[in-house]
This record gives C-alpha cells, sequence and structure tokens, in this order.
C-alpha cells in the first residue's frame, strides 16, 4: 500500500512541473490534479473520471498509471463489481500460445509435404512426367534511391512525454503537440525547429544522427539548426 496523493505530487515536485503545465499536457483541469494529490476524489465528477484522470496524470509524471487505479480501487471502490486487472498474465501466456502456432505450422506443413509426394507418385505411375515450366527472362533491376535520414528524430522508449514541436522557432507553425508513448516514433524533415520536451528521460532525440543528451528531471526547450542543436 502507497499513499496515492503524495507519491504523485513528489513525483511533480522532482521534476519542477508546475499545476498549469501539467494541465496543458493532460487536457485536466488544474483543480482535478490539485484533488488527486489531496485524494480528495470526491471532488472529482465521478468514479469512472478519478481512475481514466489517475492513469493518465501518472503516466505524465513518469510513473505506472495501472498500479494507481488498482490501488485506488482496493482502497476505495466497494462492491462486487470491482475485479483487479490482471498485470501480466498475457506475458505468461504468449509463450505458450507461440509453441501452439509452431505445431499447427509444422503440422500443416507435414500435410503438405504428404500430399505433394502422393499427387507425384500417382502422375509417374500414370506414364507422365510434370510439365516443364519456361523459364521467364529475368526481370530489370530498378535501382530506387535511397531516402535521407530525418534530420531530426523523437522516440518513446518508456514512460509518456509531453512534446511540442515548433518550426524554426518558439513562435513558428506547430509541426507535432502531444503526448509520445513507449514505441511512437517522430522523424521530421528540415533543420530548424524548437521543441518543449515535459520527460526528455523518457526520449531519445537525435539530430543530425547524433543523440541529443539533457541531464536531471525536468522539462527542457532544445533548439534545432543546421549546426546541430542548443538548450533554450
Amino acid at each position: 500500500m502507497f499513499e496515492l496523493g503524495n507519491s504523485l505530487r513528489e513525483a511533480r515536485t522532482r521534476r519542477g512541473v508546475e499545476f498549469p503545465q501539467a494541465e496543458l499536457a493532460t487536457k485536466i483541469r488544474a483543480k482535478y490534479l490539485r484533488a488527486l494529490e489531496d485524494e480528495r476524489f470526491d471532488l472529482l465528477p465521478s468514479e469512472t473520471y478519478v481512475k481514466g484522470f489517475l492513469r493518465t496524470y501518472a503516466d505524465y509524471l513518469g510513473l505506472d498509471g495501472q498500479l494507481y487505479v488498482d490501488e485506488y480501487n482496493s482502497r476505495f471502490v466497494t462492491g462486487d463489481d470491482y475485479e483487479p486487472r490482471p498485470r501480466r498474465s498475457s506475458a505468461r501466456a504468449a509463450p505458450r500460445a507461440r509453441r501452439q502456432e509452431r505445431r499447427l505450422v509444422l503440422v500443416a506443413l507435414v500435410a503438405i509435404a504428404l500430399v505433394t509426394v502422393v499427387v507425384i507418385s500417382a502422375w509417374k505411375s500414370s506414364g507422365h512426367s510434370p510439365a516443364t515450366t519456361p523459364k521467364k527472362p529475368a526481370a530489370a533491376v530498378v535501382r530506387t534511391p535511397k531516402t535521407p535520414p530525418a534530420y531530426l528524430s523523437v522516440a518513446g522508449i518508456r514512460g509518456s512525454s509531453y512534446v511540442a514541436i515548433r518550426r524554426d522557432g518558439p513562435s513558428g507553425a506547430v509541426v507535432f503537440e502531444g503526448m509520445v508513448e513507449k514505441g511512437d516514433r517522430l522523424p521530421l524533415r528540415g533543420k530548424r525547429f524548437w521543441l518543449n520536451v515535459s520527460a526528455p528521460e523518457n526520449l531519445v532525440i537525435k539530430v543530425g544522427g547524433q543523440r541529443v543528451t539533457v541531464g536531471g528531471f525536468r522539462p527542457r526547450v532544445i533548439t534545432v539548426t543546421p549546426q546541430g542543436w542548443q538548450e533554450g
């Protein structure tokens, strides 16, 4: 058991995030974020909102959102409708499913091989030989020019991170604005960008093929130019 509100507040304070910034990134009103940190769940519209806001806010702070929902369910939800969400069963079941798929594929291949042998034997016994298929002339090789890699790329490697990207500078056209989750990747053409990143430790940012390395657990502003990148 752990304190939901205190752990959320500590994570936000550790990252140096203020409520207006968190509200912009999560699309959750600041008064509801405060209610979550104070565990004043009665101030939120309904239990469904509490769970959704908990998951979104925790993920934004780099925490395990589902863990917070499960803790809330175990402490505050009563009745017969609550069933804890399984967290790892699918991972344990995956190897078993893959083994079954391999067995089915093996059986199918053996069956195809047996049918092929029977057909060829029947054909030969009837005094015929399989027709020879004329060879087709080799097709000309068409070489497609390689597309040069993107000058700027942003990829999610762990928890969520709010990312705002503008072209040329902070007042330029918006290229992307939203949450980048684990597994997401944003390749961007061009060589002049302005980035505002809430959790850089959850991302891999590359400029001209070189990884951008920034320290600390707090939001960062990064400027990209044809000569490379710099903070601020």
